[in-house]
């Protein structure tokens, strides 16, 4: 494990979290908007802040996802924007993974990922365990800061993201989510099977 995954995974300050949360907010609006525009659906758009807190920012990033995704659900209907959501909001997740990986110096072994996992989590206020059995790991996120915020369409949505994020970080992860807090679930709960 790198240095900096390690460091980064025990103390982040504020305007770390808060540069990587813009980053993170710009991608991913990037490519909601580049969807919606693929179907002539005019983007909406919530004015990003240049001063603020970092819950502030969270809620400003996620009402601005649950306007693109509710845009993109009339233009399309529920059924085939969720399919062309989380096709994109994959790619996002993966584009962003494979940036993270590099600059963490995230290694080979399943225990990296998983660290630099929560660093990309933390940002987004996300705090969640693990549970290992010889094939499988379940993720189970205990608090997350967006739920309060997100629709259940666009969380299923987004969620797509932090699939697409595991597997940029180690191609041999695939994640997915089957419970989510926003459709009344205690906790999000997502199975990641590891290729061997």
């Amino acid at each position: 494990m790198s240095i900096k995954l390690r460091f980064l995974s025990i103390w982040i300050p504020d305007f770390i979290l808060i540069k990587e949360l813009d980053r993170l907010s710009d991608l991913t609006n990037n490519h909601l908007e580049m969807l919606l525009k693929r179907y002539s659906v005019s983007p909406q758009f919530i004015e990003k802040p240049s001063k603020g807190k970092l819950e502030e920012r969270r809620a400003i990033m996620a009402a601005s996802h649950n306007l693109h995704v509710n845009a993109l659900v009339e233009a399309l209907g529920f059924e085939k924007a969720l399919e062309l959501g989380r096709k994109e909001m994959f790619k996002a997740g993966y584009e962003l993974g494979c940036e993270a990986k590099k600059r963490l110096g995230v290694g080979s072994d399943i225990k990296d990922a998983i660290f630099a996992a929560r660093i990309l989590y933390k940002v987004l206020g996300i705090k969640f365990s693990v549970e290992e059995n010889e094939q499988t790991v379940l993720l189970l996120v205990k608090y997350c800061a967006l739920a309060n915020h997100y629709t259940p369409e666009t969380c299923k949505i987004m969620s797509a993201a932090d699939e697409g994020v595991l597997k940029g970080l180690n191609e041999k992860m695939d994640m997915k989510f089957f419970k989510r807090i926003t459709e009344g679930s205690k906790n999000c709960k997502a199975c990641i099977n590891i290729e061997k």
